[in-house]
């Protein structure tokens, strides 16, 4: 059955005989700025002039990353301002085989979402015309996953479970997991997009486990370029090591002949990424004066220059005492703690998403960082490092680890290769 128009159209004259004369002044005047609002979105920058024909895109939607590489994107890719975080656990009775055809399968959409084309099956349009705007997708194995697939000989040491930590309080459905993905991109929708993709690509062969949303300063936000702050207001990430130094490598990715039984070739370039839910008392935080703060971390807060003077990246003169005969950083501050010199040379690069999941009963913000590093060994990377913070940490106070994974991430694929497929196939 269909209607008449007169049946689903409101007449102009019966519209102004019940709104009256000052309502429909407000309809036109309502008309009139939708359509100036339609004009200049229509007509801006990049549009590419008349309304609803394509424009070029502005260099923020066009960079992409490439999928195929020695290395996964998404691990010294710069960082990008909305991440998604999500485990699947391998559905029951499926293994080895049915691990590799989701890889595939995974490895195929990312490929193609990277380079801004659409999914290769069942696109939802959510991203339709958009750029690949920096799209990266990275893949993970947890311990578990090897035990699925009957993998166990091929399960590296560096993923034996990590140690307990007296500040943690961690929710076990919050971590683990048996594949880990990690979506980042410089626009929102483009990230969704991607992250409905890969869960509709899991099918009946895996299930989400547990997933996190994070975000970042967008690109271009400052007047220059500078380190990412957190939510505590901190510039957050200054000491992480870069990919200039001379030993960069050595540190974050697996050698290609490194240490180990033959079997775990299949880890060459890649890296082992902890993954750390960390909520944020800032509640408690903000209460506490600047001066207090600053001491806490051991760093200005206006630059994330040291207490001991220079800029950003000025080393920090960890002897250096003040008038009062006490070092002027703190010796728990949380920049002396984490120091690599105070750790052994230990280091990681950090590459984390805040995130606020809303307001809980108490008022309080739920609310703090999704920390990622990457190492190529997380004994010799994050456990130190996080056991002498655990120990005397001046920031701790304001901080709950409330959940954790280690996963390992193989090296990029090849073409015509997908992610895992070395150790899959091998």
């Amino acid at each position: 059955m269909t209607e008449s128009n007169t049946d689903i159209e409101i007449s102009r004259r019966r519209l102004l005989g019940t709104v009256g004369a000052a309502g429909a002044a407000g309809l036109a005047l309502g008309g009139t700025a939708g359509a100036l609002a339609h004009s200049a979105l229509a007509d801006g920058p990049g549009s590419g002039g008349a309304p609803g024909s394509p424009g070029t895109l502005a260099s923020l939607g066009s960079a992409s990353v490439p999928f195929h590489g020695a290395r996964q994107a998404g691990i010294t890719t710069p960082m990008q301002s909305k991440g998604h975080l999500l485990a699947f656990d391998l559905a029951p009775g499926a293994g080895r085989k049915e691990a590799a055809a989701l890889l595939r399968r995974w490895s195929e959409t990312a490929r193609q979402l990277m380079a801004g084309e659409p999914a290769p099956t069942g696109d939802t349009g959510i991203a339709l015309d958009a750029g690949p705007c920096s799209l990266t997708v990275t893949f993970g194995f947890g311990h578990s996953f090897f035990d699925r697939t009957g993998l166990t000989d091929r399960r590296p040491v560096a993923l034996d479970p990590l140690p307990d930590f007296s500040a943690d309080r961690l929710d076990p459905r919050r971590g683990g997991g048996d594949l880990w993905v990690q979506i980042g991109a410089n626009d929102g929708l483009v990230a969704f997009h991607a992250l409905r993709s890969l869960q509709k690509d899991a099918g009946d062969a895996a299930r989400v486990r547990w997933q996190m949303n994070g975000f970042n300063r967008s690109p271009g936000a400052t007047g220059s370029p500078m380190t990412a702050r957190n939510l505590m207001g901190q510039v957050d990430g200054t000491g992480n090591p870069k990919p200039a130094e001379p030993d960069f490598d050595k540190r974050i990715f697996v050698p290609d002949a490194g240490p180990g039984p033959a079997g775990h070739a299949w880890m060459a370039g890649g890296s082992y990424a902890v993954v750390r839910r960390i909520r944020m008392l800032l509640d408690e935080w903000e209460k506490r004066p600047l001066a207090e703060q600053e001491l806490v971390i051991g760093r200005r807060k206006a630059d994330g220059a040291p207490l001991t003077g220079g800029s950003e990246t000025t080393e920090p003169d960890l002897d250096k005492r003040g008038t009062d005969g006490k070092p002027v950083i703190p010796s728990n501050a949380h920049a002396r703690i984490s120091a690599p010199e105070q750790n052994g040379g230990a280091a990681m690069l950090r590459r984390p998403f805040s995130y606020h999941d809303g307001i809980g009963p108490d008022g309080a913000p739920d609310a703090g960082l999704l920390f990622i590093c990457w190492q190529a060994d997380p004994l010799r990377g994050f456990v130190p490092v996080q056991r002498k913070l655990d120990r005397g940490d001046a920031l701790s106070a304001f901080l709950v680890h409330e959940a954790s994974g280690l996963y390992a991430v193989p090296g990029g694929p090849g073409p015509g290769e997908y992610v895992g497929q070395r150790l899959l196939e091998g």
